[in-house]
Parts: C-alpha cells; sequence; structure tokens
C-alpha cells in the first residue's frame, strides 16, 4: 500500500514539473530531449501534402547583433553593467539561481529624469512572438522584455489618449533607411471608432483619434531600446534576463536602465518551457514597459525641468 501511494506521488510530481525524467535534470536538458524527440516524431511518418510538423524544433538561437538597431543597443556602456561573473554556484537549483539574479542584478536604475517630453522614439520595436518562439528556449533574444513590453500596437500605450500620453511616438520603418514612422493624434484619424479605456477606475469607450505617417526626419530627442542579458548558466536553467535603456540623443548620456530576468513556467507543453507563463523579479517592477519608460520620461505638463536622481 505504501508502495502504491508513494507511486501515485511520484507520478503526480512528474505531471506538475512537466518531466518524469530525474529531478536534477536541467530545463536545458528537458529541452533539447524534446526537441529530439519532436524531430524523431515527424522523421517517423509520412507527412500530409502541405502538413508541417515540429515547427519548434525548427527554430534558431536568436542573434543579438543580427540588426543594426541590435548592434547599437548592445555597444551602449551604461552606468551599471552586470558583472562577467552572475554569481551562479555549482550545484545551484533554478529557483537559487533565479532568486541570486533578481536580488543581486534587477532593478530600476534611474540616474536622471526629464518632464515635458512631447515624443519618444522607439528604437527597436518589438515584434509580437509566436506561440512556438514563447515555448522555445533559446529563439527569443529577450524573453522578460517580451513578456512585458510593449509588442502589440505600442501607440495605444504611448499616444492614445489617457492620462500621461505623449504627443507622438516614432520608430524606424522597417528595410527603409533614414525612414520613420510616426503615430501623432488627430481627431479625424478616424471618425465613429471608439477604444476601450480605464478612467478613474471605470471602463470605458472614448474616441481612437491616433494617426500615422511616414517622414525622412524625426522629432524625438528622447527615446528608449533594449537588449537581451546572455551568459553561460541562465538559459540552461531557464532564466533569460533583459535591459531596457533610456537615452538622450542629443547627448548619447544614458537617462534610465531597467533589467530584469524571467524563469520559464513548468507547463506540459511539447518543450517544457513557456516564457508567458514564466516568473518575473518583482523587484525590478513586474510593470508594463511603458509605464517605466513614463516614469522616468514624463510626459508633456505645465513645466519643464530635469531632475538629477
Amino acid at each position: 500500500m505504501k508502495r502504491e501511494l508513494f507511486a501515485v506521488l511520484l507520478v503526480g510530481l512528474c505531471l506538475a514539473f512537466a518531466a518524469c525524467g530525474s529531478f536534477a535534470e536541467t530545463p536545458g536538458e528537458r529541452f533539447r530531449k524534446a526537441i529530439k524527440e519532436i524531430n524523431a516524431a515527424c522523421a517517423s511518418r509520412k507527412l500530409a501534402p502541405n502538413e508541417v510538423c515540429g515547427e519548434v524544433a525548427k527554430l534558431k538561437p536568436a542573434d543579438p547583433l543580427a540588426t543594426e538597431e541590435g548592434r547599437f543597443a548592445h555597444s551602449i556602456k551604461i552606468p551599471s553593467p552586470v558583472p562577467a561573473d552572475s554569481g551562479y554556484k555549482p550545484g545551484m537549483t533554478p529557483q537559487e539561481y533565479f532568486d541570486h539574479l533578481c536580488k543581486t542584478e534587477a532593478g530600476e536604475f534611474i540616474y536622471k529624469t526629464v518632464e515635458n517630453v512631447e515624443g519618444l522614439y522607439m528604437m527597436r520595436p518589438r515584434k509580437e512572438a509566436s506561440d512556438d518562439e514563447l515555448s522555445h528556449l533559446y529563439a527569443l533574444e529577450d524573453p522578460y522584455g517580451q513578456v512585458l513590453g510593449d509588442d502589440r500596437l505600442p501607440q495605444d500605450s504611448y499616444v492614445q489618449p489617457a492620462t500621461g500620453k505623449y504627443e507622438f511616438l516614432e520608430m524606424p520603418l522597417l528595410g527603409f533607411q533614414s525612414r520613420y514612422r510616426r503615430y501623432f493624434r488627430d481627431e479625424q484619424a478616424h471618425p465613429g471608432r471608439k477604444y476601450q479605456t480605464a478612467i478613474d477606475g471605470r471602463s470605458v469607450f472614448v474616441p481612437y483619434i491616433v494617426a500615422e505617417s511616414e517622414f525622412s526626419t524625426k522629432k524625438s530627442r528622447f527615446a528608449h531600446t533594449w537588449r537581451g542579458i546572455t551568459r553561460p548558466h541562465d538559459r540552461e536553467l531557464g532564466i533569460a534576463g533583459g535591459e531596457l535603456i533610456l537615452l538622450d540623443l542629443n547627448t548619447g548620456e544614458v537617462l534610465a536602465v531597467r533589467r530584469g530576468y524571467i524563469r520559464t513556467g513548468m507547463v506540459r507543453n511539447l518543450t517544457g518551457v513557456s516564457w508567458l507563463t514564466g516568473q518575473v523579479c518583482q523587484n525590478s517592477g513586474a510593470k508594463r514597459e511603458h509605464l517605466f519608460v513614463k516614469g522616468v520620461l514624463v510626459p508633456k505638463s505645465a513645466s519643464a525641468t530635469v531632475k538629477e536622481k
């Protein structure tokens, strides 16, 4: 009877951790094993015409330096860089290592705030991640920022009128040199279209007035970009870090950095990886990316001052 009860408990634990292998098995080992199994399953049968099999297994690790925007982001020198030695010690569990990174490295590092900011340049717009990318250990450069960032309709977060919004938002036009997309307010842009938002804690519908156009020059003085953090033990233990960097384009000065980490959620999907349900550092702010940006680059108000921190 005791053996049967132990077996039931063991099965329950295996299911909870999405793997019935060794408890010493790392998320990286489980992921690589899962990819092999997916590839083997696809190879073992004849696929129907136009059938797609094992798309997640075909994804490649992200290349942070593949684009000009990525190379620039990784070239920025910040006042509080992460140490080369992350403090990992052999035998650390994923949770122990995650807690260590959150305690020693994560946080909001604000060097200067600026008020009365009219607009913002988003130097490195995020692309919306696919379900497969969110289930892959290496396909996303910055899963932390992907989960808390503004990859879908950032113009609504930064421009569509509500408390604390900018007059305009600019971003590079993908595939074109020296061309930019600008989102701005125009009350005649979408006659009759409504936008759901919250005012004083109540859900209301207001006119949607964000328009967009293309320009060859940008107006923004302030900008933000992002980059992933890559070190030997992070992904192997199912952890990914990212930095959001706010800049003064006129001087090149770094105004603020938000650094955070995410630990992949334990799920029963094909790979055992789920960034979307991951655990994020609380002391770095689990709030959305645009809220941090607007706390440093304060949207236009009655006064224009610069405050040193």
